[in-house]
């Protein structure tokens, strides 16, 4: 079975961009940290409970083979097929070494620091108003999905979307304007009960320190959230991976 095929049978779909998430138009950059994002959630090491995780991880690292090469990418978008004899398909690789190369690992202080100067910036506030417009004003998904986010920046977020609303930048969704105090509640009756399994967690294992206490609540908000979003700690391995990538050269 062919990748497209293999795409189709695993994600739902035998387009490649829409495997990943965007449109043909991508750069090179946007392609790169797609990627990233998608096979962070399957990754083997965190998906332990699907058991396709490694099949869809391998199929993932087939995808961004080729829409990271000029030529084959080329031919893909002009005649939607993929050369399944080319080297880069058919060499017998280790995609999680291959991921691996393209994505270093970061530190704890690395999300202090990145956490300090992305809250209130301008491009948090793009990257919320773009989750408020891809999600319809749904704010347990806008939440789950935004970076550095716990409850207490809830309406903080709430109050970036409602001036863009005000300002006529996007459009009113009654998901938002219209929410219910009844989910309002629940959510945040799910947020505390997984800071309290973190905390739970954090002293069956006897962590103490600050650092080990944000690594914790960090994978277990991870964890939580894995399935369905992307998760705090994958989006600010993504923000650091060409960091990382420039150091190691």
């Amino acid at each position: 079975m062919g990748l497209l095929e293999r795409c189709e049978e695993l994600f739902k779909s035998s387009n490649l961009y829409e495997v990943l998430g965007i449109n043909k138009e991508a750069n090179e950059k946007e392609i790169r940290r797609s990627y990233y994002k998608v096979s962070l959630k399957v990754h083997p090491d965190r998906a332990p409970e699907d058991p396709l995780a490694t099949e869809k991880f391998q199929v993932l690292g087939k995808l961004y083979a080729v829409l990271s090469d000029t030529e084959q990418r080329a031919v893909y978008d002009e005649q939607g097929v993929v050369d399944e004899e080319s080297d880069a398909l058919s060499q017998d690789r280790c995609w999680e070494d291959y991921w691996r190369l393209l994505f270093p690992k970061i530190t704890v202080q690395d999300i202090l620091e990145f956490e300090n100067k992305y809250k209130g910036s301008d491009e948090e506030r793009k990257d919320v108003i773009q989750l408020y417009v891809q999600h319809q004003g749904n704010m347990d998904v806008i939440t789950a999905s935004a970076m550095c986010c716990s409850q207490e920046d809830e309406p903080r977020l709430c109050g970036i979307i409602q001036a863009a609303i005000d300002s006529e930048e996007v459009q009113s969704f009654p998901a938002f304007t219209k929410e219910s105090d009844k989910k309002k509640k629940a959510r945040r009756k799910r947020a505390n009960k997984e800071r309290q399994e973190a905390e739970e967690m954090q002293k069956e294992m006897g962590l103490g320190d600050e650092d080990d206490s944000l690594v914790m609540m960090l994978q277990q908000k991870q964890k939580s959230r894995e399935q369905n979003f992307n998760s705090f700690l994958s989006d600010l391995e993504t923000k650091y991976s060409k960091k990382g990538k420039k150091s190691k050269k």
